[in-house]
């Protein structure tokens, strides 16, 4: 797939033509056809080879050649001609949180600052401070933003991870020799970020698969190449692990590989308890294997029931499966709708009948299509004019689709000290209101708290959006004391969101647990901005999982004429 060559190719023009000073709008044409070409969930090569480049949102005939010409070349002049202009790693500097193009500009003409490694030199030399609109707080916060940048370079966000598992794993399960595969690591145990990819598989001709595995068209380099494991590096440079193993060990190799390292460790104990032996080969009672197969007789021979891989963390899991006191964790299946989502009426890329006609696809009975509220001008947020126009066409399209109910609602700030963005008589008007901050991240953490309470205090406010506004590879999570927090929304029947896009996943899974603990309920929503990013829902359910949540803790499981929308929650 070259979607996200021809996103990175995008993504390199918007910058590049920012650090220029060229117009806006001509900028946001490719940030965001970036953006859907990345979103698309099948090969933009099959859209190209039916002529249909521009039923993709955004896509223009300018770009519609563009992209063919990627696609035809691997590269794109036009890129080639801009780079021209400009040091090579003054591109990668604007991946550091808190450099954009004008600071990036800023630095290069001032100081000849040229790449990432000169500006942590002269950061931590002190010579930023003395540039115009600059200081010693700006300093410590590239040398911050530096070591976001590196960490974020070091791992994979989860969808980046499933993505490449996934077509590793499909081109492989179509060998003959291909018994069982699975992918292994922290990606099955779907931790919110990956180092590498470990795919496990069993087989009693190996060496046929360490041939295909080595040769498919995504690797860039073998790494290393033996009879039952190979790595290779792809093309994004993304390191990829295939381990064979024989069908009588496969479910103790699973277990093994899949981890974490603290759960294995907790796992030999038990076993060495019972006069047992556990390795990645099975269970042994002196040299005789017991089990090893699967992981579920792995789990019984020792003694516990079977514990889902998002649990093995040694977070409780033992303790809860000797007592059978295991969660029924959530599915995805279980997810009757999404409560947070924009539309072209604000910054998405999709109409509202567009992510009406996508959300019918995945069986929801209902949505709320929450644009952004009016004080955040970048996100081009609507007045009390265009709330009422947007309220008219919901009305019109639930009069048309009449198997999907359609909310009407907003995402709406939470200003510096705790206000929201509409008065109280605009939000009484919504079917759903939803809280969120967008500004004063590095506020002091009883400053944030309080804005938060005072939003869950707001009768109308129903969720707290991406409750720490975390940015993954990017931006911290801003610092909140969640006992106070909670305590509130439990008072108040205010919920708080899990969001699923893979940069945020917030809440997180540790977060997630002590709200279910403290007896807050849960919703996951996928913050979509075009109709294909609903189908993003999955890796917030991962993280609803991994934060031992059950269907019962998630409002949006429930049916529609089960929920009670103003402060969200379920009717007696």
């Amino acid at each position: 797939m070259k979607n996200k060559l021809i996103a990175e190719i995008f993504r390199d023009i918007t910058q590049i033509l920012e650090i220029k000073g060229e117009n806006f709008f001509r900028v946001r044409a490719y940030e965001k056809a970036a953006e859907n070409v990345e979103s698309l969930p099948d090969d933009i090569e099959a859209f190209a080879k039916e002529d249909k480049l521009k039923d993709i949102p955004g896509i223009g005939k300018d770009l519609e050649e563009k992209i063919k010409e990627i696609i035809s070349t691997g590269k794109l002049k036009y890129l080639e001609e801009l780079k021209k202009d400009i040091p090579e790693g003054l591109l990668e500097m604007l991946n550091v949180p808190g450099i954009g193009p004008k600071t990036a500009k800023l630095l290069y003409e001032k100081l000849d600052i040229q790449d990432v490694v000169m500006l942590e030199r002269m950061a931590h030399a002190g010579k930023i401070r003395s540039l115009p609109g600059m200081g010693e707080k700006t300093e410590e916060n590239i040398l911050h933003g530096i070591e976001l940048f590196k960490k974020g370079r070091e791992r994979l966000d989860l969808k980046i991870a499933t993505d490449v598992a996934g077509s590793f794993v499909n081109q492989l399960k179509k060998l003959k020799e291909v018994k069982n595969i699975d992918p292994a690591g922290s990606l099955r145990r779907m931790k919110e970020s990956v180092r590498d990819i470990d795919i496990l598989i069993s087989s009693t001709k190996p060496e046929k698969i360490m041939d295909v595995f080595t040769k498919l068209p995504d690797v860039k380099d073998v790494i290393a190449k033996g009879p039952t494991k190979s790595s290779v590096l792809t093309k994004d440079d993304i390191q990829v692990d295939v381990r064979v193993v024989d069908k009588s060990s496969y479910g103790a190799a699973l277990m093994y590989f899949t981890g974490s390292k603290e759960h294995n460790i907790k796992l030999r104990q038990l076993a060495i308890k019972k006069g047992l032996k556990l390795n990645e080969y099975g269970v042994f009672k002196g040299e005789k294997r017991i089990a090893g197969k699967t992981e579920e007789a792995m789990y019984k021979t020792i003694g516990l029931s079977y514990i889902e891989p998002e649990l093995r963390e040694d977070r409780g899991e033992f303790e809860a499966s000797l007592k059978d006191r295991l969660p029924h964790l959530i599915n995805i299946g279980d997810i009757k709708g999404d409560l947070h989502m924009h539309s072209t009426w604000s910054d998405g890329a999709s109409s509202i009948e567009e992510m009406v006609v996508k959300s019918r696809e995945l069986g929801y009975e209902y949505i709320a299509i929450t644009d952004h509220s009016q004080g955040l001008k970048i996100a081009r947020g609507l007045n009390a004019h265009e709330l009422d126009l947007k309220r008219k066409e919901i009305e019109r399209l639930n009069k048309k689709y009449k198997d999907i109910k359609i909310l009407f609602g907003s995402e709406v700030d939470i200003d510096s000290d705790g206000s929201l963005d509409y008065p109280d008589s605009a939000l009484k008007e919504m079917d759903i209101v939803i809280g969120a901050i967008h500004a004063g991240f590095k506020q002091p953490s009883a400053v944030i708290t309080r804005r938060i309470i005072k939003a869950c205090q707001n009768k109308y406010v129903s969720i707290i959006a991406h409750p720490t506004g975390r940015l993954w590879g990017s931006r911290d999570a801003y610092d909140i004391d969640f006992g106070e927090v909670f305590k509130v929304a439990r008072d108040t029947n205010t919920a708080f969101e899990i969001n699923s896009f893979p940069q945020r996943l917030d809440l997180n899974d540790i977060n997630a647990r002590m709200a279910k603990e403290a007896g807050v309920k849960i919703v996951i929503n996928t913050d979509s901005h075009i109709a294909e990013h609903l189908n993003m829902m999955k890796f917030g359910v991962a993280v609803a999982r991994r934060g031992w949540l059950e269907k019962k803790d998630v409002l949006n499981t429930a049916a529609f004429g089960k929920l009670r929308l103003k402060k969200l929650g379920l009717t007696e």
